[in-house]
Formats: structure tokens, C-alpha cells, sequence
């Protein structure tokens, strides 16, 4: 496929050498406009029965018929043109009236058959006029695409001096590639970079798919995909395959040239060595809002906050949730964290987060959790979120927020803890699988048989202890529940006279019924 730009050279290709005035050049076959104007990669002569280990596709072979001298069936001249398709070879021009008068029949039909370009050359065009005609084209383009490619390298590398160096030598190779580009972080997140293309490549749904399947393999890589309604993207992991710092989308719509994937190359190593130097600046901004986030915790609200205007915009305005974050794996944090990095950098005020005794906390406001949710969503994390607070009650609120992470499960990923209070103990003894232990507890019940000792509890234990009432549920005479209720308290070995032995035993009850 073509990556010709406007003002490079033409390209050599069978139209340009039909109509050149030098040769005389005659096709014996149709050709469609695609063949005529695809650009020939090569031109070479060879008269040998199979030249195909020697030669690539996408060329023009010359021959002059040597060896059909012998062999001039059908036979031969198919399995001769067969294995140049195979091979791609673009066309055939044969020479004429030097070892044949003519281009054998055979040939014609196979060629015809076969769909292979086949042009007459007269005994008056020299292979060699045509083999440089070819190669000078190439030559052309190859020279023009590298000093292209310099001037570009040079514009890029000035852009990576400015102030805004990333997002400086991203604009340059949108420039000089005519082409989309796109720049995603370490979570997959579409980092906001001013574009000079209409169309945001970014925001392609299934680019964004094909960029987090990317980062999710945790490894270095450079490939080509197909994007619908974008044509061909080139994506390019940046940074260490122990630290990948995001990828690098372009999106030319066709293959990259040789100079153009050079210009790719040196723009990801410059945005690789910037992120890299990054780093530093990074981990000191983690320390910084982990102190921010004890000054906070110390009652320091001010202070904090003026701290927190001046680098990130206002803090969460109040009240706010505060979400302690369990992560499946420790690895994802600096991505989890990048993420939040972003959300704050689209707007103050949104989310602050910091990291303390081991566990990365978020604190938003109390209505606006939406966003956050969804990142934790993508990282496969968990969190457990405070009741809504003041600022002045941060440090209860850290202790709600981690009490509640403690009993997120992969089911229940999610937990506030006011919801939890609302759900009641008897809901929390169901999450940590105390039915178990109330199944146990309740067992030695059976061997009582022909009597169902477990219902007569339950119905005795929901009358508050009563005897006629309970009785009359039951359908007995109450100096038998008493009987049955004394029974049951000896197998279990315990005494209902006590308000502790009667909650215990309703509570097996109830865990067992649910």
C-alpha cells in the first residue's frame, strides 16, 4: 500500500513506464487501473526457469524468453507464471524479437489466465534503461522520505525542549505524518493532549479496547491493528516491561514507511526517557499528599487545604465518603493511582486521594463517587467507603473506610458503612459464614426424634419466652413445651433461663433458616 505524500516524487510504476517516451513498452494483457498504479518496489531481469528464491514481491521481471526455448506448452508457461504470483511479482515484460520473434501463446493465455501483468518489450528497449528508470524513482523517494524524516527529528526534538515537552513532540509527528495520535497511561486512560487532527483517535471504543488488552499483558510490544472507520494504528508500549508508563497510538491509516516508523521510534523514546524522568517528580507527589493526607487526619484542615489549593485546585467539598482501596494485586497500584492522577488533573475539587499505612484512601464528595467507582471497576479493586463525614471527622471516617474495605468480598466489591448498619449483624454473621457454625451448634437438636425441637425453639424464642402462646402455635399443651424446651436446653448444654443462651440460640436459628 502507498504512503506517498503531496510533493514527493512519483513513484515508478507500469503506467509511468507504458507512457514513458523512451520505451517501447506494449501490453498484451488487460490491465486494471490497481495494477497500473500500484509503485513497483524492484526491477530485474533473469531468464531462468524459476527466479523466484532471488527475487521479492511487488517488482517488474524482465526476461528474454532463454527458457522457453525448449518448453513453449501450456504446461510450462502456467507453472511458470504460477509461481510468480505466488512469489508477488507484479508483471512480466518480455523481450521480443531477440530469442523469439513474438511472446509465445502459451505465456499469453497463462498470463491472461492467471491475472499477471504481462507487457511486450521491444528489441530497440534495453532492460537496463527500465531496471534504472525503476530504481532512480525509488531512489528519489528513499532520499526525499530521509530528509523528510530529518528535518522532522529536528522539529521534534526543539518541541521536546519546550515547556510542554510531551505534549509538544506528540503535536510535531501529528504534523509531519499527517495522522491521528494518541497518548494512553499506564491504565489504559486516554491522556488529554491538545491534537492537531479533527478527530479525536482516542476515543475510538475499540482502540481503547485493543490499548488496555495491550498493558493488561505486562509486557513491552509494538503492534499494527485494524481500527474501523481509522484504518491502520500503529500502538507502541512506553516505558520498562517491569513499569509500562502507557502506549502510544498513531493512526496513519496505512502501513508505516521505513522513515516514518524511524520518526515513530525516536518520538517513543523521547516520550519513553520523559516519563522515565517523571518518575521521580511522581513519587514525590505521593509523599506530598500522603502528608497532606496526615495534616488532615490531625485536624489541620486549614493548612491542608490551602496546601492542596495551591497545587491541585480545592478539596472535596464536605461531606465527603473516604474509600479505603483493596487491591487483587499489589502491582496495580501505580496504574490505580495514575488513573486518580488524571481524574484530579480533569478538574478540582472531584477526588483527592493519598497513600497511608499501606493502603491507598480516596475521599470524594458524598454524592459524586460515580467516577471513582468505575476506575476502581478497571483495576479489579475493591473498596470499603466511610458514612458521610466532615473534614473535622476525617479520622473516624479513615477507620469507617478501612473496617468496611475489610469486608468487601469479590461479590460484594463495594461496601459504605452505613449501609452496612442498615443491613444489621445478623446479615454481617451471613458474609463470614458463621451458618456453619450455627449448623454445628444446633445439631445435637436431632437426636430428639419424632419431635422437631428446632421449630419448637424458634416459635417459643419469637413469643419472647411465653408459654401459652408459643403453646398454642404449636398445637400442644404448654406443660409439654415446657418439657421439650427443657430437653433441648440440656442437649445443647444450654440454660434458657438466661437472656444470653435464649439470643444465641435464636441467632444459630436464624442463620441456619437463611
Amino acid at each position: 500500500m502507498s504512503t506517498r505524500r503531496s510533493g514527493e516524487s512519483a513513484p515508478a510504476t507500469l503506467r509511468s513506464l507504458l507512457d514513458a517516451s523512451e520505451f517501447d513498452l506494449r501490453r498484451r494483457t488487460e490491465i486494471d487501473d490497481a495494477h497500473l498504479d500500484a509503485p513497483l518496489e524492484w526491477a530485474h531481469s533473469s531468464d531462468l526457469p524459476d527466479p523466484t528464491p532471488w527475487v521479492g514481491s511487488g517488482g517488474l521481471l524482465l526476461t528474454d524468453g532463454v527458457q522457453f526455448i525448449d518448453r513453449t506448452d501450456a504446461d510450462t508457461a502456467d507453472a511458470y507464471v504460477a509461481r510468480l504470483v505466488r512469489r508477488g511479482v507484479r508483471a512480466l515484460g518480455f523481450a521480443i524479437s531477440i530469442v523469439h520473434d513474438s511472446i509465445p501463446d502459451a505465456l499469453v493465455d497463462a498470463c491472461t489466465a492467471q491475472g499477471l501483468p504481462l507487457i511486450e518489450v521491444s528489441a530497440r528497449t534495453p532492460f537496463m534503461g527500465i531496471i534504472r528508470f525503476v530504481s532512480d524513482a525509488l531512489a528519489s523517494q528513499q532520499r526525499e522520505r530521509l530528509e523528510r524524516s530529518l528535518t522532522a527529528l529536528r522539529s521534534i526534538a526543539r518541541a521536546a525542549l519546550r515547556p510542554d515537552g510531551l505534549a509538544g513532540i506528540l503535536r510535531e509527528l501529528e504534523r509531519n505524518l499527517d495522522c491521528g495520535v494518541a497518548l494512553f497511561d499506564a491504565s489504559g486512560t486516554l491522556v488529554p493532549v491538545p491534537t492537531l487532527h479533527p478527530a479525536p483517535l482516542g476515543r475510538h471504543g475499540e482502540l481503547e479496547r485493543v490499548v488496555r488488552a495491550t498493558l493488561a499483558r505486562g509486557r513491552t510490544a509494538a503492534i499494527r491493528v485494524g481500527v474501523p472507520d481509522v484504518g491502520e494504528v500503529t500502538l507502541q508500549t512506553l516505558g520498562r516491561a517491569d513499569r509500562l508508563r502507557g502506549v502510544l497510538a498513531v493512526g496513519t491509516g496505512v502501513a508505516l514507511n521505513r522513515a516514518d516508523s524511524d520518526l515513530v521510534e525516536s518520538v517513543i523514546a523521547l516520550a519513553s526517557i520523559a516519563l522515565e524522568q517523571s518518575s521521580a517528580l511522581d513519587t514525590a507527589r505521593r509523599r506530598l499528599r500522603a502528608g497532606i493526607l496526615e495534616l488532615l487526619a490531625s485536624g489541620s484542615t486549614d493548612a491542608a487545604g490551602r496546601t492542596v489549593q495551591h497545587l491541585w485546585g480545592a478539596l472535596p467539598a464536605a461531606p465527603v465518603r473516604v474509600g479505603c482501596v483493596v487491591l487483587a494485586d499489589s502491582s496495580r497500584a501505580d496504574p490505580l493511582i495514575a488513573a486518580f492522577e488524571a481524574m484530579s488533573d480533569e478538574g478540582a475539587g472531584k477526588v483527592f486521594f493519598a497513600e497511608r499505612d499501606g493502603h491507598v484512601y480516596v475521599i470524594v464528595p458524598q454524592g459524586d463517587r460515580a467516577q471513582v467507582d468505575g476506575i476502581l471497576r478497571m483495576h479489579d479493586a475493591r473498596a470499603g467507603f466511610s458514612a458521610p463525614a466532615s473534614w473535622a471527622d476525617l479520622p473516624s471516617a479513615l477507620v469507617e473506610a478501612r473496617r468496611a474495605a475489610e469486608r468487601t468480598t469479590e461479590a460484594t466489591p463495594f461496601l459504605d458503612l452505613d449501609g452496612l448498619a442498615d443491613a444489621g449483624l445478623l446479615w454481617h454473621l451471613e458474609q463470614t459464614g458463621a451458618a456453619a457454625l450455627a449448623a454445628r451448634l444446633l445439631q445435637p437438636l436431632d437426636a430428639e426424634r419424632g419431635v422437631d425441637l428446632r421449630e419448637t425453639l424458634r416459635v417459643w424464642l419469637s413469643h419472647n419466652g411465653t408459654w401459652d402462646p408459643a403453646a398454642r402455635v404449636l398445637g400442644i399443651h404448654r406443660h409439654t413445651l415446657r418439657s421439650r424446651i427443657e430437653t433441648a436446653g440440656r442437649l445443647l448444654g444450654r440454660d434458657f433461663e438466661t437472656f444470653g443462651a435464649r439470643a444465641e440460640v435464636w441467632q444459630a436459628l436464624e442463620l441456619v433458616r437463611a
